[in-house]
C-alpha cells in the first residue's frame, strides 16, 4: 500500500500527528473517518499523487496519531482543535494553502477547518456526510438504528471505552460490516491495520471523545456560525453513497446548500465507504474537480 509514499510523525498544535506524504504538485490533504485511519485512501492515493502532493493524515485520537487526555467540555477533541492540527501540519510541510478530500469524521473536521481558516483551503470534496447539526436536528428512528454508535459513544466514560477495549475487532465488524457492501470492500491488509490501531492504548478514548465533542461543543460552534451567517465560500463537492444511510435519511446536497455558497454534488453507486468500494468512480469525480 502507498507505493512511493513516506510515513512520518510530526508534533503540531501540541499533539503528535502521523501521516504519509507522496507525489508532487499542489497540496491535497486526505482525512479519514471512523473507525478507520488514513489507510482508507490506499486504493486511490497513488493516482492522486500523480496530480498533487498528497498528505494522508491520522486524526488525533485515531491511528498512530496522539490521543490526548479528555477535557470536561471535550474541547480537546473538537473539530476546531482537530482542524488546527491539520492546518499546522500542512504549514510545517510547506503547504499553507491546500485542498481537502475527506470522508465521514474527517469531513466534519474539514468543514470546521474551512470555516475557521477560509484563506487556507482552495477546494474541498466531502464524502458521505451532511452537516453535523442538520443530522442531529433531523434524527429519526431509521437514522438512529443505522448510526447507533453516534448515541452509544457519547455516553459518559468509562462505559463505552470499556466495551470497545474489550473486543475492538467485534466493534469494527459491527460498524464497518453493517453497510450495504458488508466487509467486502476492505482488503485483509487494510482491515488488519484498522484493527491494530483500534487496539492501541487510548484509541477507545479518542473515538468516544470525538463523538462526545460532536454532540456538544461542535454543535455550539456550528450554531454560532449559522447565527453569524458564516458560510463556506470555497468550491465544494459533496458525494454520497446511493446505498448508504446518509443518502437514505437526508438530502445531502440540499443540506450543504444551506451552509455553502458554491456547492455541487451527487450520489454514487456505493455504500458509506466510497474510497474502498468504488475507487475508480470516486477518482473520476474528484480529480477533475480538485484540479
Amino acid at each position: 500500500m502507498f507505493a512511493g509514499f513516506q510515513k512520518h510523525q510530526r508534533q503540531v498544535n501540541g499533539v503528535q500527528i502521523a501521516y504519509r506524504i507522496g507525489g508532487s504538485g499542489p497540496g491535497l490533504l486526505l482525512l479519514h473517518g471512523h473507525p478507520q485511519t488514513h489507510v482508507i485512501w490506499h486504493k486511490i492515493a497513488e493516482r492522486l499523487s500523480q496530480h498533487f502532493t498528497v498528505v494522508a493524515a491520522d486524526l488525533r485520537g485515531y491511528g498512530d496519531s496522539g490521543k490526548p487526555a479528555a477535557s470536561e467540555d471535550h474541547a480537546s477533541y473538537s473539530k476546531r482543535e482537530m482542524g488546527r492540527d491539520m492546518v499546522a501540519l500542512m504549514r510545517e510541510l510547506g503547504m499553507p494553502m491546500f485542498s481537502i478530500l475527506a470522508h465521514d469524521r474527517g469531513a466534519r473536521v474539514a468543514h470546521r477547518l474551512a470555516l475557521d481558516h477560509p484563506r487556507t483551503v482552495v477546494r474541498m470534496a466531502l464524502l458521505d456526510i451532511a452537516p453535523t447539526l442538520a443530522m442531529y436536528r433531523q434524527t429519526d428512528e431509521a437514522f438512529a438504528r443505522a448510526y447507533w454508535h453516534w448515541f452509544f459513544l457519547i455516553r459518559p466514560a468509562p462505559l463505552p471505552e470499556t466495551l470497545l477495549e474489550a473486543n475492538p475487532e467485534q466493534y469494527l465488524h459491527s460498524v464497518m460490516g453493517s453497510g450495504s457492501a458488508s466487509l467486502t470492500p476492505f482488503t485483509e491488509e487494510a482491515f488488519a491495520e484498522y484493527l491494530r490501531c483500534a487496539s492501541l492504548p487510548g484509541a477507545a478514548r479518542g473515538v468516544c471523545e470525538d463523538y462526545r465533542a460532536s454532540a456538544g461543543i461542535d454543535l455550539e460552534h456550528d450554531r454560532a456560525n449559522i447565527a453569524a451567517g458564516n458560510h463556506l465560500q470555497l468550491p465544494l463537492l459533496v458525494l454520497w453513497g446511493a446505498e448508504g444511510t446518509v443518502g437514505h435519511c437526508f438530502d445531502p446536497l440540499k443540506e450543504w446548500q444551506q451552509v455553502a455558497t458554491d456547492v455541487r454534488g451527487k450520489a454514487l453507486p456505493s455504500g458509506h465507504y466510497l474510497a474502498e468500494e468504488i475507487p475508480g468512480e470516486l477518482l473520476a469525480e474528484v480529480v477533475p474537480f480538485l484540479t
